[in-house]
């Protein structure tokens, strides 16, 4: 089977000549193990034109979100406290689920990365205290995909399918990533939120 693949706007868009295998739709995650593994090796072995940080576009849905977590970002999204908060999730590989980790109460952007592991990806949606240049005070939701590098492929594969999915079930638009956990800082977060108005 020979694989290509091409680049988008979002990602990389993975096929083969023969048409047959395609990441386009949804698939289980025995699918994408198996296809991203080949990929990976492929590009381990310094194959041309699949230099892929991630195997797959965004669009891609691996993992629902878990009815309970969904629940809990509808009330966090009109939380009235206006302390820093944030919670935490990841993906349960046997559920195929997003699945509530943790959460935390007025905690700092330099704590917040404090809490995320080094080489496993997770989801945050953090309400975070803005003070604006002209003094005015916001407190944005913000998404932040925390992808570091070193993942497994296969981590990576479920984390950045299922991406889209829970921005759109948590109805945010301030989305962000990291590549490494020390990223997270008050004075990145800060930097990012002064392009919204």
């Amino acid at each position: 089977m020979a694989v290509g693949g091409t680049r988008n706007a979002v990602g990389w868009s993975v096929g083969s000549s023969q048409g047959a295998v395609g990441m386009s739709g949804r698939r289980t995650f025995g699918q994408l193990s198996g296809l991203g593994l080949v990929l990976w090796a492929r590009r381990s072995h310094g194959k041309k034109g699949l230099e892929l940080g991630r195997v797959m576009s965004d669009s891609l849905v691996v993992c629902e979100v878990d009815p309970e977590l969904k629940e809990k970002l509808r009330k966090f999204r009109f939380r009235k406290e206006t302390d820093n908060a944030a919670i935490i999730m990841k993906v349960d590989k046997d559920r195929q689920m997003v699945v509530l980790e943790d959460e935390f109460q007025n905690i700092s952007p330099d704590e917040l990365k404090m809490e995320l592991p080094e080489r496993q990806p997770r989801f945050v949606v953090y309400s975070y205290k803005y003070v604006h240049e002209d003094g005015r005070v916001s407190y944005p939701l913000c998404f932040i995909f925390s992808s570091p590098v070193g993942c497994k492929p296969e981590q990576q594969m479920m984390y950045a399918g299922s991406k889209n999915r829970l921005v759109q079930t948590a109805e945010l638009t301030k989305v962000f990533e990291i590549r490494t956990t020390d990223d997270l800082t008050e004075a990145w977060l800060q930097e990012k939120l002064s392009f919204f108005r």
